[in-house]
Order: structure tokens, then C-alpha cells, then sequence
């Protein structure tokens, strides 16, 4: 484990993560930056809670349609599969 410092809203917390994800970390970290600052120029006159809950909220958004899309796929997959053993049985049967 590795310590590494972040900053969030503004904020450091000091973390111990693998060094394997410490690319990922620092990645997130600068998107919740980047949203923090877009809703910040979005709405003026809020507080930095409101900006973090705001980007929670987007991100638990965004995490909700990645898992509905991942479902999706899921299904087209397993129909393409059962497509492609009638395919097969059918060239079989010739």
C-alpha cells in the first residue's frame, strides 16, 4: 500500500491504496474536480456540500445507467448466442 494525498472540494484526505490503482484514484479524483467546477458555474451561490452531493448524485446516476446498459448487453449476448447455435444446428443438419 502506498499513501497518496488527494484533493476534493478543496479538501486533502490522505489515502493508502494499491500502487496498481493509483492511476485510477487520481483519474476520479480530477472528474469530481471537473463536475464540482461545472455545477459550481452552473449554480452560483451554493456551498461546497451542495456541490459534493450534486456530483454524488450524477455519479450514482451515471453508475445506475452503466449497470442498466451492462444488463443490456447481457441479454443481446445471450440471444446472439442461442441465434448462433440454431445457425449451427441448422448447417449441421444439411
Amino acid at each position: 500500500m502506498i499513501p497518496v494525498n488527494i484533493v476534493i472540494a478543496d479538501r486533502t484526505y490522505r489515502l493508502k491504496i494499491k500502487p496498481e490503482d493509483e492511476e485510477a484514484v487520481r483519474g476520479i479524483t480530477k472528474l469530481i474536480n471537473n463536475k464540482i467546477l461545472e455545477f459550481r458555474n452552473a449554480f452560483a451561490g451554493k456551498d461546497m456540500q451542495d456541490y459534493v452531493s450534486m456530483v454524488l448524485l450524477w455519479f450514482a446516476t451515471e453508475q445506475n445507467k452503466s449497470g442498466a446498459q451492462m444488463a443490456e448487453l447481457q441479454h443481446v449476448s445471450a440471444n446472439l448466442k442461442k441465434l448462433q447455435e440454431a445457425i449451427d444446428r441448422e448447417l449441421a443438419g444439411q
